[in-house]
């Protein structure tokens, strides 16, 4: 209630500024609400702006499943949807029978696909699968190896297929593809072979194999009964990935692989939010996501170009840079990655080829600049300006390359062999183009002193700038221009950068 009766203080009518007052507040919280609205939509807009990482012939990515026309046309799914508060259909992504559900019809609606799975066994999402056929689809397509349609005569391995089998399903009813599918428990060979059979209009293009693998020192005899395995310590039977199943002069043009993500079972329950269901063998194994895709390049290492294209979906970002690291050392041509966005959940994918290619392509890409630079937020309170300059220093000495640190500048020049440079990468890049003269010009530095630079070398500077306090700014310039090195000096900068803020920044 406002105080209707005026009173004057001053030359000022009281009630008039306790009017103002109020029109102005009411005024505040109307925009606070139209903005909290705002950014909210403008999340859920920003997975549909240019550039999203959802796959734009996905069906599902401008366009969500409707669950109230799925409803109506499946009784079956109806007692599943529910009305919200905005009257928005919705799941509830905790029951299983409900994402199951959707995943059938959605595979019967969308794909003319008959499926099930039983209970307990890792319920697949559509939509974020269908993100991973897409891509592949576009590596096959694309220009590295001389490209193509991505559609004819294409065949592909499936690693794990799972009871599921959704990728051979989905890449054979989409594109035609044909697919070997492998696994290693019954429960899942049994039920992929179901889902295959249920549908006679795709299942000569689908095979399921078994991947275990019986080691050397193991009898065929000794590995007929679960009982005489379980007596001899030294016989056992192992779920291989690609070498040993595949078999001798066999080629694909791809493989896939949706790995399991965790370490122990207890941390793939993590997620309140989703019920996918999911066993062990699907869930988890010794050293996660990491181990497992470490273990398909080291087949792919064996089989190379039996494959054009290795992938794998992965569930954390940071694998993906430890995994290309080993990608390099193996001697790959091509390394591509990308993000799978589909509604709330994100995640990547990483492919490698050893098919020979007219020019290696990093991954991430690496764009040729002279003059890059990152920022040091957070520093820790016990580290300076300076120790941040002497770190760099020993960051590029550690590898054997030239440093001169120049203190009153807060500058250090820095000339690097190609070999010094990847061994600061340590992922293998020996393809580096360097096959210039070795001839030495004299470069001055800033401060009049010079350096001795190869010209098949990179010869460049970081400086450190005081930001404000806490924060500092590194910069790094190529001395040379346009050379054919330049795209390795952004590579080498990106791992100082992780480097100084692994160390400094809290």
């Amino acid at each position: 209630m406002l105080i209707k009766a005026a009173t004057t203080v001053g030359g000022f009518q009281v009630f008039d500024v306790f009017v103002s007052i109020h029109r102005r507040l009411s005024s505040f919280i109307h925009f606070s609400r139209r903005l909290r609205f705002s950014m909210r939509n403008g999340k859920k807009r920003a997975r549909s702006e240019p550039g999203s990482t959802k796959q734009p012939r996905n069906k599902y990515s401008d366009n969500p499943p409707d669950f109230a026309n799925l409803a109506s046309l499946y009784p079956s799914f109806k007692p599943f949807v529910f009305f919200s508060g905005g009257g928005r259909p919705r799941i509830d992504w905790t029951d299983y029978n409900a994402t199951r559900e959707l995943t059938r019809i959605l595979l019967l609606h969308d794909h003319g696909v008959n499926w099930w799975i039983p209970d307990g066994q890792l319920c697949p999402t559509v939509p974020n699968r269908s993100n991973y056929i897409h891509w592949i689809n576009d590596l096959l397509s694309s220009e590295s190896f001389g490209g193509g349609d991505g559609s004819s005569k294409v065949k592909g391995f499936d690693i794990g297929t799972g009871a599921n089998c959704i990728y051979p399903l989905l890449g054979a009813s989409l594109f035609g593809w044909t697919f070997v599918a492998s696994d290693f428990t019954l429960v899942a060979l049994d039920w992929a072979e179901k889902n295959v059979k249920s549908n006679p209009h795709i299942s000569d293009l689908i095979e399921i194999r078994d991947s275990k693998v019986l080691l050397p020192q193991c009898s065929e005899e000794a590995a007929t009964t679960v009982q005489s395995v379980d007596d001899n310590k030294s016989c056992s039977i192992e779920p291989a990935v690609l070498v040993g199943v595949v078999k001798e002069n066999e080629t694909f043009d791809f493989c896939m692989s949706n790995p399991p993500f965790f370490e122990t079972f207890e941390e793939s329950g993590l997620n309140p939010k989703t019920s996918c269901g999911g066993t062990p063998e699907e869930m988890v194994c010794s050293g996660g996501e990491q181990a497992f895709v470490s273990r398909i390049i080291q087949d792919s290492a064996v089989l190379r170009q039996r494959f054009r294209w290795y992938t794998s979906m992965l569930g954390k970002k940071a694998t993906l840079k430890l995994l290309i690291s080993k990608l390099w050392e193996v001697g790959v041509t091509v390394v591509k990655t990308t993000e799978f966005a589909q509604g709330h959940t994100s995640r990547w994918g990483l492919a490698w080829s050893f098919m020979p290619t007219a020019r290696k392509i990093l991954a991430p890409p690496v764009v040729k600049k002279n003059i890059l630079s990152f920022m040091l937020e957070r520093i820790k309170r016990q580290y300076s300006a300076v120790d941040v300059l002497q770190s760099v220093e020993e960051f590029f000495k550690s590898c054997g390359a030239s440093c001169k640190l120049n203190s009153s500048t807060f500058s250090v020049d820095i000339v690097a062999s190609d070999d010094q440079c990847n061994t600061i990468l340590k992922n293998g890049i020996t393809n580096v183009d360097s096959a210039r003269s070795h001839g030495y010009e004299q470069k001055q530095s800033l401060d009049g002193s010079s350096l001795q630079v190869p010209e098949d070398n990179l010869s460049f500077r970081i400086s450190v700038f005081q930001q404000m306090p806490g924060t500092l700014l590194i910069k790094g310039s190529l001395q040379q221009k346009d050379i054919p090195l330049s795209g390795l000096f952004s590579v080498v900068f990106g791992s100082l950068e992780e480097s100084m803020k692994s160390k400094f920044c809290r």
